[in-house]
């Protein structure tokens, strides 16, 4: 409140400023001017004459003429100002210093209050937020409108299925893909963006129905990553954790450095407790298929010996330091896994980088803490 009355009487000032000169009556500027030059011509004439440089008769004529004169500049400066004209001015004055401060009180009270609490910043946002979805929903009820005169129109059920999944009208969006897939054809992405629908609408259930779309983006690609990351969901939500665990390793096999998925996939495959095996050369993979379990099972606790050493010289090798921690994790012995993450946080501690992609790294397996 202090600041509206300090902006009031600033404004107040202001308009001061401005109409006190209209209320006053303007000064005649050379008032008297006029006049007194001609009296002191006078008595100059009077004393040229008593000094004898002027002749009676000149001193006469010139007291005439100066007198005539003094007469006519008299009689123009009385005339003062109109006093309707300073009237008026009085009046405007008046109703602008009144009238200003009342019109915009009547423009301010209907839309503000100096009582009205700050609006923050974080409110505006979410303000702004709504807003945004406020205007996306108008717009696909546009595109619905649209869709409902030309329902043939694939690009168009194209692109509103993924905003109906977006929005979490998931069963909309399973009809969306639907229609996308009958007038737009046959492709992989699409069969698995409506499987990803249906399990959607399902709580995250791959259904039998979501399990087939799925099956069906796999035989035309595949190498599809999202019909592969959700049939081994399924196999997880069936309990064949182990079938889970090798379709995701394959995924991750295939998959770029850069792909957006790996985390979620990489998560998944630590939940089954499948973590990814040591690194193994293709040649060695295909040897000790023909090898006995125990035969196998010791020749991969000497790689993981060999890479447990190497890494106690060498400390700076995060991958190494990842692949170690995840082949303790495949052979079940935890209390290993965090050891080693221990050991490999202590040989990074001093490079913050190389320490932030490890943190990442055991995050991901499960051993963040």
């Amino acid at each position: 409140m202090t600041l509206w009355f300090v902006f009031a009487l600033m404004t107040v000032a202001a308009i001061f400023a401005v109409l006190w000169p209209l209320g006053r009556s303007a000064r005649v500027q050379n008032q008297g001017s006029e006049v007194v030059v001609y009296k002191d011509q006078l008595t100059e004439i009077e004393r040229d004459l008593a000094s004898g440089l002027i002749a009676a008769p000149e001193a006469e004529a010139a007291r005439v003429e100066i007198s005539r004169r003094l007469l006519a500049a008299a009689s123009s400066e009385t005339v003062s100002e109109p006093t309707s004209s300073l009237k008026w001015r009085r009046t405007a004055a008046v109703l602008a210093l009144v009238g200003l401060p009342l019109v915009a009180i009547g423009v301010y009270m209907p839309l503000g209050s100096p009582r009205l609490q700050d609006f923050p910043l974080a409110q505006r946002e979410r303000g702004s937020g709504s807003g945004m979805a406020r205007s996306l929903e108008n717009l696909v009820v546009q595109v619905e409108q649209h869709l409902e005169k030309n329902p043939a129109d694939g690009r168009g059920w194209n692109v509103l299925a993924p905003v109906l999944q977006r929005l979490g009208r998931f069963d909309d969006a399973v009809r969306a893909y639907r229609n996308s897939l009958t007038y737009n054809g046959e492709s992989p992405e699409r069969r698995s963006d409506l499987g990803e629908a249906i399990s959607a609408a399902a709580g995250g259930v791959v259904t039998a129905e979501a399990k087939t779309e799925f099956e069906r983006a796999h035989a035309l690609d595949a190498d599809d990553p999202k019909a592969n990351y959700f049939l081994g969901l399924a196999a997880e939500q069936d309990g064949r954790k182990d079938e889970a665990a090798t379709i995701w390793r394959a995924l991750l096999a295939k998959a770029p450095a850069d792909a957006p998925w790996r985390p979620v996939v990489q998560s998944s495959l630590a939940r089954v407790g499948g973590g990814t095996m040591p690194a193994l050369s293709d040649e060695t993979i295909a040897a000790s298929k023909d090898m006995s379990e125990g035969d196998r099972g010791a020749m991969v606790r000497g790689m993981v010996e060999r890479l447990a050493t190497r890494l106690k010289q060498n400390g700076d090798d995060v991958e190494g330091w990842l692949r170690l921690v995840r082949a303790y994790l495949v052979m079940g012995d935890r209390d290993k896994a965090v050891g080693a993450s221990s050991d490999a946080r202590q040989a990074v501690a001093k490079d913050g980088e190389r320490l932030r992609q490890l943190n990442e790294g055991l995050k991901t397996l499960g051993l963040d803490g």
